[in-house]
């Protein structure tokens, strides 16, 4: 394993503006911002198809007419929700908590060193936490498009309510379809969705002028004192209902630092600013305008905003937007797979490029069904938006509290005083921890399901890196030492075979298991000898002319480290062409050349040391089923043998 990079930096380096690479920030310009609009917004973009609905009917109690008192209170709950959590913590200060221009839970874990955490020092907890926080956006990438698309679809039952039944089967067969093009890339979807998004929320804002001028009164709610004065009074009961379901405003918001690398702060701060946060808002006073005028229109006041003639088109409209949201949690959930893997949280899966031109896009086939069962199961299982609602929310209110905890670290470790760090990030952290326990109040609802996925995701991270660690200390007792292999190579007694050979090796010392298997049952081995180890390190990218560094132990034997960021994908035939190009090794040892690795087949012990046996279990089965290690680091077929060993742990 390799040592963590240094990628801390001075207070006033941690200051500076996130956005854009780890040269500098991003260029601002049209084309970034309509991509920000597309895939960082999508999913809180279409919150208002819900989230005030929701809000408004908690605070009414379930009656069948809305309260003008709840609507107001509603609203500017909403407003301020907005306000502090998404426009304050994460526009202001969690884009600034970036690792060389990547955000995300993942890159703060790599930011925080916790990758080598000791087990049972602080730190090991820090990875817990902050590895329950990436399994938690698995949650979120389940539930998202099954209430974004199911609330875009209820939208016929405003004018057809026979069509009612039909509701579930449609929203099936689009989310279906959706799974089913992952394959494909999302190439041609990504060019339409800053477009149709820029439209959605000039829509957005348009209906809510309307409704606004209808019923100028709503904006009474731009004082937080309604919303104080409401929540005081309606009743714990009633607070935490309404709580809860006005969080549901600001799901979505964790994309804004998830997308950092993707977009850099600036692109995402000015579409936030500019364009979605005063769409958002004007929307939500519309409704809320709505229902001062009409009561009545409680069930569905997002569609009822629009006039008559307008509500297929809208349905169309906000279908399109919600499978965009959809899309763009889905490849969210791809990035964090990949990122995981390279770090050593997850097992090695096939991972496919979709678009030669951009790395970002990729396809991981295995996440994409699994996720796409949890996605449909959640539709089947709740069958509407109001019950899906009742589960959306929990996973996504722990995720923002754990990033507010984990971003208080990355202040103090960058140097800020602890006063103003706990000042700053401890207000923040209170208010997560008030939508948390509102949220938690529905965990009998539905709260349990992205739960329960967010922890088998989590029990499958911390087990593989468990069981990682535990294969890393059998292999060092078995691993023949430099000198002693050396020595054997030296006595002559060896057969030398034409050719290279690579032996890939997880380690940065001593001789490859796998290499003194085939020599001790061959008796042989090629002339030119290469052990390789491919280190991600804690960094997003690491330069071409930092890749490679070469050790020569023997005449003809050489020790190659190839070093890659987080996210970047580990090449071995691009690594020894750097290192051959830089003048590091003979070109002689990428002709010919054969690579050798090793198939380590995992045995459970029984003697209860290490891990409990299901756990055992449950890493030799995924171990079993992982990607070959030769496709991974992109080695043809055609140039791998492999070695077997039988390793217990």
């Amino acid at each position: 394993m390799s040592q963590a990079v240094n990628v801390a930096r001075a207070p006033e380096a941690g200051a500076a503006d996130a956005g854009g690479t780890a040269h500098g920030p991003m260029a601002l310009k049209p084309a970034l911002l309509l991509g920000a609009l597309g895939v960082v917004y999508g999913d809180i973009g279409t919150s208002p198809l819900y989230a005030f609905k929701e809000a408004v009917k908690a605070a009414s109690g379930g009656a069948a007419t809305a309260d003008p008192l709840a609507v107001t209170g509603a609203v500017s709950l909403i407003l301020w929700a907005l306000i502090l959590i998404v426009s304050l913590k994460y526009a202001v200060l969690i884009l600034r908590a970036d690792n060389r221009g990547e955000g995300g839970i993942v890159a703060m874990l790599a930011l925080l060193g916790a990758r080598h955490a000791r087990p049972r020092s602080p730190q090991a907890l820090l990875l817990v936490v902050g590895l329950l926080g990436a399994a938690l956006l698995y949650g979120d990438g389940a539930i998202t498009p099954a209430i974004s698309v199911l609330s875009a679809v209820e939208g016929l039952k405003v004018d057809a309510p026979a069509l009612s039944p039909f509701v579930v089967p449609i929203t099936v067969v689009i989310l279906m379809g959706l799974f089913m093009v992952q394959s494909r890339g999302v190439a041609f979807i990504g060019r339409i969705f800053g477009p149709v998004m820029l439209l959605w929320f000039g829509v957005l804002a348009l209906l809510g002028i309307g409704g606004i001028l209808h019923e100028p009164k709503i904006l009474a709610a731009l004082n937080p004192l309604r919303a104080v004065d409401f929540l005081t009074h309606a009743g714990w009961h009633v607070s935490f209902a309404m709580l809860g379901a006005a969080f549901l405003a600001v799901t979505g918001g964790e994309a804004m630092y998830a997308d950092l690398g993707h977009f850099g702060a600036r692109a995402i701060r000015v579409a936030w600013f500019a364009l979605v946060l005063p769409a958002l808002v004007l929307n939500y006073f519309g409704q809320g305008a709505l229902l001062l005028a009409e009561p009545d229109a409680i069930e569905n006041p997002f569609y009822r905003l629009a006039p008559d003639w307008a509500h297929y088109p809208l349905i169309g409209l906000a279908t399109l937007a919600t499978v965009i949201a959809s899309q763009a949690i889905i490849s969210g959930v791809f990035s964090l797979t990949q990122q995981a893997i390279q770090l050593g949280f997850l097992p090695i899966m096939r991972i496919v490029q979709t678009a030669s031109d951009q790395r970002g896009q990729i396809y991981v086939p295995a996440v994409n069904w699994l996720l796409a069962a949890a996605t449909l199961s959640a539709v089947l299982i709740f069958g509407s938006s109001d019950a899906l609602a009742g589960a959306y929310g929990i996973a996504v209110s722990l995720l923002m509290a754990i990033t507010t905890l984990l971003a208080a670290l990355i202040a103090r470790k960058w140097g800020y005083g602890l006063v103003p760090v706990l000042l700053v990030n401890g207000f923040f952290l209170v208010i997560d921890l008030v939508f948390l326990a509102a949220n938690s109040v529905k965990l009998v609802e539905g709260g349990w399901f992205p739960l329960v996925l967010a922890g088998l995701v989590a029990t499958m991270m911390l087990t593989w890196r468990k069981g990682n660690l535990l294969i890393e200390e059998a292999r060092v007792a078995l691993r023949e030492p430099e000198e002693a292999f050396l020595a054997r190579l030296h006595r002559g007694d060896i057969v030398r075979l034409p050719g290279a050979g690579a032996f890939l090796s997880a380690a940065t010392q001593g001789i490859p298991i796998h290499l003194s298997r085939f020599v001790e049952r061959s008796h042989a081995l090629c002339e030119r000898v290469l052990i390789v180890t491919a280190l991600y390190e804690e960094t997003p990218t690491v330069p071409v002319d930092k890749r490679a560094e070469v050790t020569r132990i023997a005449p003809d034997f050489y020790r190659v480290t190839l070093r890659y960021g987080f996210m970047q994908d580990a090449s071995i035939p691009e690594g020894l062409s750097c290192a051959v190009g830089a003048g590091l090794l003979p070109e002689a040892f990428t002709r010919d050349l054969t690579v050798f690795v090793g198939h380590e087949t995992v045995l459970p012990k029984a003697d209860g040391r290490g891990m409990s046996s299901w756990r055992e279990g449950l890493f030799a089965f995924m171990q079993r089923n992982g990607e070959r290690t030769g496709a991974f680091f992109c080695v043809p077929t055609r140039q791998v043998i492999e070695v077997g060993t039988e390793i217990e742990i």
